[in-house]
């Protein structure tokens, strides 16, 4: 009979090995045939979602909200609802700083990214996941930056930002990352 750390393990294990495949099967040419880019980023945002340890005031619902420019169109809509553990995935789209308020996950896209000085101060020392897809983003404070290189999603991880936003990173998940700013 396994216990529950084993059956968490093996979860985490199963979404890793999807994630691995989505990284080796996922060249430009299967793109255009299977998966648009951001089908693949709406997909990788569900995983940072599902390796990432939350504190509890987070509550039942993880609001992952699109800010700005929404470059995901119906693609992000394949994740909306869908189960992490014992909460549920709801995408918002927001377009101010000041109605960032209540979300867990916030994606800056390429074309507001700009913003992200301002939307870091703005979310300080709350537990908000920042998700970028901007060079250098990380270094400037995002926790997770997502990436094309050789027409494959890659990202990079800052874990001052995640843990100054009360964050844990899967060690699995940064496993998989190019590059890990501790």
């Amino acid at each position: 009979m396994r216990t529950g750390s084993a059956h968490w393990q093996t979860a985490i294990l199963h979404r890793l090995v999807v994630i691995g495949l989505m990284l080796l099967c996922c060249t430009p040419s299967a793109w255009s045939e299977n998966f648009s880019e951001y089908r693949l980023k709406a997909a990788f945002l569900y995983n940072f979602a599902v390796f990432t340890a939350w504190p509890p005031e987070v509550g039942s619902v993880l609001n992952l909200c699109v800010f700005g420019d929404d470059p995901f169109g119906a693609e992000i809509d394949g994740i909306n609802g869908k189960t992490i553990g014992a909460r549920k995935l709801a995408v918002q789209h927001k377009t101010n700083l000041g109605s960032l308020k209540g979300c867990h996950i916030v994606f800056v896209p390429a074309t507001d990214i700009g913003q992200l000085p301002r939307l870091l101060d703005t979310l300080r020392d709350m537990p908000v996941l920042t998700v970028t897809e901007s060079p250098s983003a990380v270094h400037q404070g995002a926790a997770l930056n997502m990436t094309i290189v050789q027409g494959q999603v890659t990202f990079e991880a800052n874990l001052v930002a995640a843990r100054r936003a009360h964050l844990m990173l899967s060690s699995k998940m940064l496993r998989l990352a190019t590059e890990v700013i501790q």
